[in-house]
């Protein structure tokens, strides 16, 4: 049911966190990036972190290149959007694939790491929700009188729907 939903399939998603050189998970509510990546070299291991959205492709390999400067450019990129609660996360076993990727290779910082951006990632979800019920960066687009009435800016005497 979840990938009907959810629009996103999730044997894909597991083959990209097996596979990617360069794994993104963006969160458009959430501006944020779970960026992986999985390369290493002599003097640098893989890196997993949260970063803020890009708005293009190109901006994320600057970036990249910015934060990783001892590593060419990638061969590629996988870029998934993430619309659902970032507990789906876990309970879909994407935070579990990932820690078993770099387990498996025995680099318990990187897994650590990944654990600790899901922590990050679950805070700024906190974060966002209370915001949003406060209304704190977001506006209204409807709202009730003083009777309780939703104020729809309609004429009471215009009969048309």
């Amino acid at each position: 049911m979840d990938n009907d939903f959810f629009g996103v399939d999730m044997s894909e998603v597991f083959e990209s966190i097996d596979r990617a050189e360069v794994l993104t998970v963006f969160f458009p509510v959430l501006r944020r990036t779970l960026l992986v990546d999985a390369r290493s070299n002599e003097s640098d291991g893989p890196w997993v972190g949260v970063v803020p959205m890009v708005a293009t492709p190109e901006d994320r390999l600057r970036e990249l290149e910015r934060m990783r400067p001892r590593f060419p450019r990638p061969d590629s990129i996988t870029f998934i959007p993430w619309s659902k609660y970032i507990d789906s996360l876990e309970r879909l076993g994407v935070i579990e694939r990932l820690c078993r990727r770099f387990a498996a290779s025995g680099q318990d910082d990187v897994v650590e790491r990944c654990r600790d951006a899901f922590g990050e990632l679950q805070k700024l979800e906190r974060v966002e929700i209370r915001n949003a019920i406060a209304g704190e960066g977001y506006q209204t687009l409807w709202s009730a009188d003083e009777s309780g009435a939703l104020d729809d800016e309609e004429d009471e005497d215009d009969d048309e729907f």
